[in-house]
């Protein structure tokens, strides 16, 4: 490329930038003082990263990146409206920042951040850019790809899909996947996520350690869906003891109908994700919380079931989550790049135990439950089990459920979809539609905000078979 266009796409960026600061905010010059690695709670860290597209300040941890509000005097304030101060030195050098009570220093000032990772193209025209579709490139990864020729998907709705993440009418998508009769025949990446970078799923783990779930009740690793939490695990003592409480099973856990008082639609309850990450062991935190329902009767969003059950799994198999899945899920999909750091405590309360995949690697985990648990001619999930799972146990949140999975319509002005879907906080999604013998896939980074992946497959997609019977 020329200079003059280097020149062109610096003047796009910095113009915006200058007229934001002039208006009396800071601007992203200004901005960049606060960058850097900075200590984090429980003995992590963060990033601070200024954003040359928006002028925002952004606190990124892990994959996540939540802008912070300008106050003035560098002060902010993040998604939790909590005031985060930054702190100087006698020189008037930053050295770290406050929230509440809490104290954190400044690690290293020198951190780069590259521009890739502010833009869905590195183009100067976003709003005219014209996208050119290209086969999914076939690698030795296990997944077979093809073109859109044959799938009935429409190639125009498609690129005015594209034309809208390039403008930023869709923000923070990461990855868009399409698979079609068994063919991966839509790949693309956005900012600066690539094919082979590991993503994270967030709660789409969950549908992972249903998978497990089921294998490990076959190999009799678990003794019965039946069986009783207090059996299964003895070891513990939970505050609050309640005779309902002792009817818990592990089917309970799996539909989310424990009866706990934990729900992330309703946080007057009392049990929440923060507390039980902050807690010493997130089993004992979950199930210390008071019984408010006969178990089996009431769905409640419970993000410390699937940790009790991945803690039960390690527990029966003698083995860590991780290796677990590897030698039993993973391994037979041929996903061998994957991270899983499945700590149930503090330690983990900003990655929560939740498993990282490539974007391929979700798409052949899909397509494992689209053919009912099988893969290259090999039952790895027993067929009834993903049957079972896949059918309605409970309603969560206005919406059907079955053991970690969530059973959906998406709806055109035509048509309404019927779908399972694995989801995760940011726009982390697998969706599985049987009918259309589809998986469609899409991670972002819209956290605890509402993500547009729903609204891209039902605009962009889907439209595409309403006219086939």
């Amino acid at each position: 490329m020329t200079h003059n266009f280097y020149k062109t796409l610096l003047l796009v960026l910095i113009t915006p930038l200058v007229l934001y600061a002039q208006a009396g905010k800071p601007g992203y010059l200004q901005l960049i003082q606060y960058q850097g690695l900075y200590q984090y709670s429980n003995n992590t860290t963060l990033k601070f990263a200024a954003s040359p597209k928006d002028s925002l300040l952004y606190a990124i941890i892990n994959e996540s990146r939540y802008p912070l509000r300008p106050q003035g005097n560098d002060n902010f304030l993040n998604n939790s409206n909590e005031l985060v101060h930054f702190t100087r030195d006698s020189k008037n050098n930053l050295n770290g920042y406050v929230i509440g009570r809490d104290t954190f220093k400044l690690i290293n000032k020198d951190v780069s951040f590259p521009k890739t990772m502010w833009y869905p193209r590195m183009v100067v025209h976003p709003e005219v850019y014209g996208y050119k579709y290209h086969q999914p490139a076939q690698i030795k990864d296990g997944v077979s790809t093809s073109s859109l020729t044959g799938t009935s998907l429409d190639a125009r709705l498609l690129a005015d899909m594209m034309h809208k993440i390039f403008k930023g009418d869709y923000p923070n998508v990461r990855s868009v996947l399409i698979m079609k009769d068994g063919k991966l025949v839509f790949e693309e990446y956005f900012y600066d996520y690539t094919r082979d970078r590991l993503q994270e799923m967030r709660s789409a783990s969950k549908s992972v350690i249903s998978a497990l779930t089921g294998i490990a009740l076959q190999q009799k690793v678990l003794p019965s869906i039946n069986a009783k939490l207090n059996d299964l695990l003895p070891q513990y003592h939970w505050k609050n003891p309640s005779p309902l409480k002792d009817r818990i099973t592990l089917q309970d856990m799996l539909d989310n109908q424990t009866g706990v008082a934990y729900d992330a639609a309703n946080p007057k309850l009392g049990g929440n994700e923060t507390a039980m990450g902050n807690s010493p062991d997130w089993i004992q935190y979950t199930y210390d919380l008071p019984i408010i329902d006969t178990p089996g009767k009431v769905g409640r969003y419970n993000s410390g079931n699937p940790i009790t059950i991945g803690r039960i799994i390690e527990l029966y198999a003698k083995s860590p989550l991780r290796d677990y899945a590897a030698k039993n899920l993973f391994g037979p999909l041929g996903i061998t790049d994957f991270t899983w750091n499945f700590k149930p405590d503090p330690s983990n309360a900003e990655n929560f135990c939740q498993v990282y995949l490539t974007p391929r690697d979700m798409a052949k985990f899909g397509q494992l439950y689209l053919q009912d648990g099988v893969w290259n001619g090999r039952q790895i999930v027993p067929k009834k089990w993903v049957q079972e799972s896949t059918a309605k146990h409970s309603v969560v949140q206005g919406v059907d459920y079955g053991y970690f999975w969530w059973l959906k319509h998406l709806d055109t002005p035509n048509k309404s979809y019927q779908t399972f879907a694995a989801q995760g906080n940011g726009g982390q999604k697998i969706y599985v539609f049987r009918k259309l013998n589809m998986v469609v896939i899409t991670t972002g980074g819209n956290y605890n905000s509402q993500s547009p992946s729903d609204e891209i497959i039902q605009k962009y997609i889907l439209p595409a078979f309403d006219a086939k019977k």
